[in-house]
């Protein structure tokens, strides 16, 4: 599992079920005693300043990849050494190597590793072996940073301001950081021991990753295995507040080309988030007008299917420190900020000569805050609001030219609250609420859950589940839901199992600040998995992973789909890896296709089988393969998903990559449209083909400058063959040309680059310059030609964006020293 993210790119298997379920009393933990020092080093990445004379050592790591166990060897050894102040931790690395080639050092943007080796800390500064933070440097200088919660949960995007610098010499390459007490929050004692492990990775030695203390695959967890850094005395939490203000400019063009719109808008704005530690426990983040115009674009798709489609969240306030505000799945942040409540509501009611003039598809957000932390008792506290502004379409009399406004979201605030028990065993306990309320005509939501998971003192098993209430408040009537899961599952060892039931009722709807599909099932799910993470001859690891899947609609009781799956997983010497897959999906009854309530779809039996195949990525040209294949037994249905991948580095600072889906449906049966009453489903037997085609391309100057281009063409083709009635008993019946020939086509296109250039001048601020264009045309007409659809995006209008941000960062301690200065 890869869970140092997309955005570092590191295999990090150790964290394969990475929920780490428990703290257990493990023996053996290496020690190191930290220095405190009058001296402060410069941070250089020269290891010759005279106050790492004297340090004390941390070496011999331990191989976790691509052997278990194996300790480093003499010449290619990792020396460290870590002192203090009252200001800061220091850290100094050697990272030796045969020779300076031996040094993989490819330059990325910050967050993004890429092909280049590591070196880390992860610092657990309240030893709860639960929560710890990492700051890792890649050889080429590039700073990575991240959260780690008690379930295993990473937070890429979390950024801390602190120091670091590196060397490559003819010995390896070294590494230097300063972490200032800003950067962490610990308690205020005397004398502290924090967590603590060390991490290295060698890109070229067969992608080893290796660490201070040993990490055991077997063992559930990655925190609950670290060592500890001893004789930390009389340090004090520094008042952590940090101010982040903004200032951008914005230019868009649209041809509109009507009257009373303006084809380029343009805009000058600012704003401000701050950070402030309230104690040495919590911290309080608040944003004031932010702007989010230079996150990546959405990757729109057909959505052929009877449910929303969940985007990624790509702001950055929404994904920063937000682990326990995504406690049990009942935070899907994109609802806020997002389409307004009643977007559709413009449309209806208009007068013979109205036409919507504009219509936002987004609502304002005007702040949003956090409050969080954990006590020294394991007490994690979170409070989150936001709100957004009133939204309002305009309708226009084309005769008259005079508008309307039609309100089409209400001024609302959304609010989630969240108590976090830590307790023995690494076990815990959560309460959460969800609001939003809405201060219109529209009805308010609430949503309460309790989640505990719970481990035996050994690690080796856990019992976990929720309960949760969602409550609709209208104006009228209050609609009230439920839903629970009980879970039991072996975490240690080889061979591992869990299972899990979940219900969820008919009214239970988080959707309002959460997402779920759909509601109404009574689901049961076992999943077993064995593991050898010490093959002898051929391969450096492998896994059997098995799934049972069954599912039944709760009221009124009816069986809806049985599925089996299974995954060989082989990892190689040469690091190639491989995936096997077999799925088997019975005859089921589908309550959902046909869009009317009290209707089902016998959804036909099928079979898959597929194949996947990834290349060293430390390779100057890596990529890989997928194939998935199913077959359907009705109708000689079949599809496939054909996925090619690369990545080629020209050299340390110029790569660029291409990633092409090719997703043909033949004979597919699915919902096409209801009839002329509105009234009936009708289902079609149609052709589906779809392109998906991302090409990356990445220039790096230096660790903090940086442009980057992705351009991505989406084409989707429905082409309807035949028309099909949907029968009371879910079987589907042709239809006579006669009583039913519209044409339902679909040819999607959708063409989107992003590009960005981004220059960290010093830590923590940046300047970005940002572009983006943009096409959407959605006929009936099909065209069958790839090459013709992709040159329809360019002779599509198109919606081109420039923007300029300038984001500072401002340290209260700073600001203090130049006071009394």
């Amino acid at each position: 599992m890869d869970t140092l993210s997309m955005k570092l790119k590191i295999s990090l298997t150790f964290l394969l079920t990475l929920f780490i379920a428990a703290a257990f009393a493990q023996t053996g933990n290496r020690k190191y005693a930290a220095v405190k020092t009058s001296l402060v080093p410069k941070i250089d990445g020269v290891l010759d300043d005279e106050a790492w004379k004297n340090i004390p050592i941390a070496t011999d790591f331990v191989q976790l990849q691509p052997s278990a166990g194996v300790h480093e060897a003499h010449d290619e050894r990792t020396e460290v050494k870590i002192m203090y102040d009252d200001k800061a931790v220091y850290v100094a690395a050697r990272m030796y190597e045969k020779s300076m080639s031996a040094v993989a050092a490819e330059l990325s943007a910050r967050d993004s590793i890429a092909n280049a080796d590591i070196f880390g800390i992860f610092l657990d500064t309240y030893l709860d072996r639960i929560n710890a933070s990492g700051f890792i440097v890649s050889s080429s200088g590039v700073q990575f940073d991240a959260k780690y919660s008690q379930q295993g949960n990473e937070d890429p995007s979390w950024n801390a301001v602190w120091y670091s610098a590196t060397k490559i010499d003819s010995q390896g390459w070294t590494c230097e950081m300063r972490i200032p007490y800003s950067a962490l929050r610990f308690s205020e004692k005397d004398v502290q021991t924090w967590g603590m492990n060390l991490i290295r990775r060698r890109r070229f030695a067969n992608q080893q990753q290796l660490f201070w203390n040993d990490i055991d695959p077997k063992k559930n967890g990655f925190i609950n295995q670290e060592g500890e850094m001893t004789n930390i005395q009389k340090i004090h939490p520094p008042v952590r507040l940090g101010f982040y203000p903004y200032a951008s400019a914005f230019v868009n063009h649209y041809p509109y080309n009507t009257a009373g719109i303006k084809n380029t808008t343009s805009s000058i704005g600012g704003g401000m988030d701050i950070k402030y530690g309230i104690n040495a426990a919590f911290t309080l983040d608040l944003t004031l007008i932010p702007d989010f115009s230079q996150v990546q674009s959405d990757n729109r798709i057909l959505n052929l299917t009877p449910f929303e489609v969940k985007y990624a969240e790509n702001r950055p306030f929404f994904t920063e420190g937000t682990e326990l505000f995504n406690k049990g799945n009942l935070f899907y942040s994109r609802r806020i900020g997002g389409q307004p409540i009643d977007y559709n509501t413009a449309y209806n009611n208009l007068g013979k000569n109205e036409a919507v003039l504009s219509n936002p598809s987004e609502t304002k957000l005007y702040n949003a805050i956090k409050f969080s932390g954990r006590t020294a008792k394991g007490l994690g506290i979170g409070v989150f609001n936001a709100i957004t502004g009133t939204t309002n379409a305009v309708v226009q009399d084309t005769v008259t030219g005079n508008t309307r406004l039609v309100q089409t979201s209400p001024l609302a605030n959304y609010n989630i609250i969240v108590l976090d028990q830590n307790l023995k065993n690494n076990s815990s306990v959560t309460l959460i609420n969800t609001n939003v309320n809405r201060f219109g005509k529209d009805y308010n939501a609430d949503v309460s859950a309790f989640l505990f998971s719970l481990n035996n003192k050994k690690n080796s098993y856990n019992f976990s589940g929720f309960g949760k209430m969602s409550n609709l408040f209208y104006p009228d009537h209050t609609s009230t839901g439920y839903a629970y899961e009980l879970g039991a599952a072996k975490t240690l060892g080889n061979f591992t199992w869990t299972f899990k039931q979940d219900l969820v009722d008919s009214k239970f709807s988080p959707n309002d600040l959460g997402i779920l599909f759909n509601n109404n099932f009574l689901d049961h799910d076992l999943q077993f998995i064995y593991s050898n993470y010490h093959p002898k001859k051929y391969f450096t690891s492998w896994y059997i992973y098995t799934e049972l899947y069954y599912s039944r609609r709760y009221l009124p009781t009816a069986y809806q789909n049985f599925n089996y799956f299974n995954e060989l997983g082989l990892t190689f010497k040469n690091q190639l890896q491989a995936y096997l897959d077999l799925s088997i999906k019975a005859a089921g009854n589908d309550f959902y296709e046909p869009r009317v309530a009290n209707l089902m779809f016998i959804q036909p039996a099928s079979q898959g089988t597929g194949i996947t195949l990834r290349t060293n990525a430390a390779k100057r040209l890596s990529g890989g393969m997928q194939y998935f294949y199913r077959a359907f037994n009705t109708y000689g249905a079949y599809g496939y998903d054909a996925r090619l991948y690369y990545s080629y580095r020209v050299n340390n600072h110029f790569s660029f990559g291409q990633d092409v889906t090719y997703s043909p449906r033949v004979n597919n049966t699915g919902f096409a449209t209801l009839d002329s009453e509105g009234t009936n489903p009708i289902f079609a037997l149609r052709n589906v083909q779809t392109i998906q085609n991302i090409f990356k391309v990445k220039y790096t100057f230096t660790s903090t400058m940086g442009i980057t281009l992705r351009a991505r063409h989406y084409w989707s083709k429905l082409d309807n063959k035949q028309f099909l009635n949907l029968a009371s008993d879910g079987n589907l019946t042709e239809i006579g040309l006669a009583k039913f020939n519209h044409n339902v086509n679909q040819n999607y296109n959708i063409w989107n680059v992003d590009m960005l250039y981004s220059w960290v001048f010093s830590p923590g601020s940046e300047l970005s310059i940002s572009y983006k264009n943009s096409s959407l045309t959605n006929i009936l007409n099909l065209r069958n030609n790839y090459f013709s659809n992709l040159g329809d995006t360019f002779t599509a209008p198109s919606n081109n964006n420039f923007s300029v941000k300038v984001l500072y960062y401002i340290d209260y301690q700073d600001l203090r020293k130049r006071k009394h200065s």
